[in-house]
Formats: C-alpha cells, sequence, structure tokens
C-alpha cells in the first residue's frame, strides 16, 4: 500500500509532533486527565512557558484540545487515538 504524496507529507508531520521529548512528557501527563498548564509544567518538571510553547504545537497538529473554565483552561488529549499512538510506541520501545 503506497500512500499518496500528500498523506505522506501529513503522516510525517504527525510524527514530527511526536519527535520531542517534552511534548512526549506532556502527552504521557494528559492520558486519562485534564491538566492546567501549571500542573503539567510541575509534572513534567518544566517551565510554564516551554509547556504553553509545547502545547500551542499540540494543539495546531490538533493531538490535544483545551475547554476554559472560568478563568483556568484545562487540556486533554484531542482523542484515543493520540494515546494509542502513544502506547504503541511504548510496546515498541520495550521491545527492542
Amino acid at each position: 500500500m503506497l500512500l499518496d504524496e500528500d498523506k505522506v507529507i501529513d503522516i510525517a508531520e504527525l510524527f514530527k509532533v511526536f519527535s520531542d521529548s517534552t511534548r512526549i512528557k506532556i502527552i504521557s501527563a494528559l492520558i486519562g486527565k485534564e491538566l492546567c498548564v501549571n500542573d503539567i509544567a510541575d509534572l513534567t518538571n518544566t517551565s510554564q512557558s516551554a509547556i504553553s510553547h509545547q502545547l500551542r504545537l499540540l494543539k495546531q497538529s490538533k493531538l490535544v484540545k483545551y475547554r476554559k473554565e472560568g478563568q483556568s483552561i484545562f487540556y486533554s488529549l484531542a482523542d484515543d487515538h493520540v494515546e494509542k499512538i502513544f502506547k504503541l510506541g511504548c510496546e515498541h520501545i520495550e521491545e527492542v
């Protein structure tokens, strides 16, 4: 099954998003829960500004969504595909 050029580019762009360790930490932290920037920063031992920057990229790639509650913004994984891709990557690493 050879993909057309547009799909090849789209898939390559998707996997580029998974190529950053901070973004992987964020995805891992968001599995099964909603968190605000402060919580993600604390869990990942990363600055709030770095988390905000990476969340922006994850939102643009439609891997993370958010909701506002008053002044607070809560982030979560966009859908179950993100968690599946993450978990498959983890399984692959453990087998190697």
